[in-house]
């Protein structure tokens, strides 16, 4: 079964622009999926609805084959969102705090959100800069602070918005290779970008938004040939293969 499903899922807007349209997506326990489209092209409003930040307008989203709205605060907890500014999703005055956040506004003892904090640090590698302020940390670094706050909230499912945006080659490396580590502990991964180059060699699946609908969904190999036609970079040069785009090398 597959651990989060979406039916007929749609979205208008109070002006009625269609955000979302009858979007129909499976995904299975412990896949790597890319989800690209040009800009415009519903991504962040699919991914957003996926643990409850937004309502459909009509459709549902099943989580473990149960609707998310029978227990938001349970869906927020397996799936984590990393938006994609990470200054718009830091609350905490120091790296710390921010990672406390989650854990404390489940009332857990604070030994156990101390426990917490120090382990998702570790995960990331931020365990030195526990006592600065995220606002003066570089901007691969807000990357996994954002992530090292959801991996406080012990999801199943993480979900990454456009991570590589503004980032340079050192810093998409580092963001890059911290997502695949999570990816081989067992979650399961969404990663929204169109920026497949940087990303296309490591998923096992690709799918494209276009207009607010789901227009292909496969392996990236086979469905990567056709991205043009919806506005999304072709990643590959002539007589190369998806294997070889990884920048990990």
């Amino acid at each position: 079964m597959s651990i989060i499903e979406t039916q007929d899922l749609t979205h208008i807007f109070p002006d009625g622009t269609v955000g979302i349209e009858q979007i129909n997506l499976k995904i299975n326990a412990g896949e790597f999926v890319i989800i690209a489209g040009a800009n415009g092209s519903g991504k962040t409003v699919f991914a957003r609805h996926l643990n409850g930040l937004l309502t459909p307008t009509k459709g549902q989203v099943l989580l473990d084959g149960q609707p998310i709205t029978k227990n938001l605060i349970e869906a927020r907890k397996k799936v984590g969102l990393v938006f994609q500014d990470p200054d718009r999703q830091f609350v905490g005055q120091t790296v710390a705090e921010e990672v406390a956040f989650g854990p404390e506004n489940l009332n857990l003892p604070p030994a156990q959100v101390d426990s917490i904090v120090k382990a998702s640090l570790a995960l990331v590698g931020l365990s030195r800069f526990s006592h600065q302020s995220p606002r003066v940390l570089s901007g691969g670094l807000k990357r996994k602070l954002a992530i090292a706050g959801v991996l406080a909230m012990k999801p199943q499912i993480i979900i990454l918005d456009e991570p590589f945006t503004g980032l340079d080659y050192p810093g998409v490396v580092q963001i890059l290779q911290q997502i695949l580590r999570l990816h081989a502990a067992g979650h399961t991964i969404l990663l929204i970008t169109h920026e497949l180059e940087k990303v296309l060699a490591h998923a096992g699946r690709l799918v494209i938004f276009y207009q607010g609908r789901l227009v292909a969904d496969g392996r990236p190999e086979a469905v990567v040939h056709g991205v043009e036609r919806y506005g999304v970079r072709m990643p590959l040069r002539k007589g190369e293969e998806v294997k070889e785009l990884s920048w990990l090398k």
